[in-house]
């Protein structure tokens, strides 16, 4: 996991669904209280014109639900030209829902900032199936951003897929202390449970190259055995309190609801199989403080 950019991707059990978050709900049940970010959706969905409609909407199982990128364009068309000022609203309100409250105005402050002249309005948009009938995907791209919503359309995924953050806050190459960047916090919870380690657990951690993970080449490793790394299954119990914090703040820009699904699917794969990784090849400032890390399992990184 860098500093400046953050990448999560899950995937589902082999031969079986991972649990979704929540108890089971009906559909006939989710239709009377929907959330509202989906109502959103919806609302766009029915207020797109046939020419928007066609640029915009897609299969559900279309190719591009799935991809993802760190600086990417889901459609060519971007917002701020091509949607109606109501629609633009109704995209931005749909992007500040899908975070918590506490962080969605930084997040989307991020967005702003590394989007350029055009802000906000250079992402563009895509809509896979159609609202309200089980299977569909609201998708945002741009520049160090891909967010889903799905209404849970795709069982055993959190978010319904991979999804991308990050931030350029000072340039393209930060300083040790990543001033202003929305999401070096991350970075420092992890770097906390680093120093609770003891000797041996540190020399199982700390590794001497980065992965050069990118968001077209990054994969899951099925097998726990292959993962480089601490285990989780080799800390004490307050260290690995201490990683479900850093799993907590990696999930803390995003609604409940994500946040709650992407938990109870980690802990049903198996949280002992998590492996931590640390790389000291680009330590920024020799300080020690690990800008480069990773949290990875076999259905998550």
């Amino acid at each position: 996991m860098t500093n400046r950019r953050s990448f999560l991707r899950n995937s589902v059990l082999s031969g079986a669904a991972l649990a979704t978050s929540s108890p089971l709900i009906s559909q006939a049940a989710k239709a009377e209280a929907p959330a509202p970010t989906e109502t959103l959706v919806k609302t766009l969905y029915d207020s797109l014109n046939d020419a928007q409609r066609e640029a915009l909407v897609f299969p559900f199982n279309h190719g591009l639900r799935t991809k993802i990128s760190n600086n990417w364009h889901i459609t060519e068309q971007r917002i701020d030209n091509f949607l109606d000022d109501d629609q633009n609203a109704m995209v931005h309100e749909i992007f500040l829902k899908a975070h918590s409250e506490e962080y969605a105005d930084q997040v989307i402050g991020q967005v702003k900032h590394d989007s350029g002249k055009r802000g906000f309005g250079d992402s563009s948009i895509a809509i896979f199936g159609e609202p309200d009938t089980g299977e569909f995907q609201f998708v945002l791209t741009g520049r160090h951003c891909t967010r889903r919503v799905d209404g849970d359309s795709v069982k055993g995924k959190a978010f319904g897929g991979p999804i991308f953050y990050g931030h350029a806050a000072e340039s393209f190459n930060e300083g040790p202390e990543h001033k202003g960047n929305a999401y070096w916090y991350k970075a420092k919870s992890a770097n906390q449970v680093y120093q609770m380690l003891d000797g041996k657990q540190r020399e199982a951690a700390l590794l001497s190259k980065s992965p050069g993970d990118n968001s077209s080449t990054i994969r899951l490793k099925k097998n726990p055995e292959n993962l480089p790394g601490l285990s989780v299954s080799d800390m004490t119990s307050d260290q690995v309190d201490g990683v479900k914090k850093v799993l907590e703040d990696l999930l803390m820009p995003f609604r409940e609801e994500d946040r709650a699904e992407s938990i109870k699917l980690i802990e049903k794969a198996g949280f002992d199989d998590l492996h931590l990784s640390f790389y000291n090849d680009a330590d920024i400032g020799n300080d020690e403080v690990w800008d480069n890390w990773k949290l990875e399992g076999p259905h998550m990184v």
